[in-house]
């Protein structure tokens, strides 16, 4: 019986790790990109940037256009959000909503 929940425990994690490791690959882009493109980047450039690393990074889970940028005094700030529905095994799925901001408190921490 332990053995089931052991198996049933790390299949489940093998499909939500990689859900996790893109999230936080988008959250490292953004925070790369905030702080490059700073203050003098337009949203088209932000955009640009977030797609030229979305490509080498592979991250599929978010488009530039499902970006929210905006400037909170003179700091461009990127935020975005998105829902992952991971199917585990027959008919039962598991649903992550992922959210993320270069704004103070928004849950992409600076490091």
């Amino acid at each position: 019986m332990i053995g089931v929940v052991l198996a049933l425990a790390a299949v489940g994690a093998l499909k939500v790790g990689p859900a996790y490791s893109e999230f936080s690959t988008v959250k490292k882009t953004i925070i790369a990109i905030a702080a490059s493109e700073g203050r003098s980047g337009s949203v088209a450039e932000i955009r640009k940037a977030f797609d030229r690393r979305a490509n080498v990074d592979n991250i599929t889970a978010v488009t530039p256009g499902e970006l929210e940028i905006s400037k909170d005094g003179g700091e461009v700030v990127i935020s975005f959000a998105y829902a992952k529905k991971i199917p585990l095994f027959a008919n039962l799925s598991v649903c992550i909503d992922f959210a993320a901001s270069t704004a103070p408190g928004g849950g992409a921490d600076k490091e």
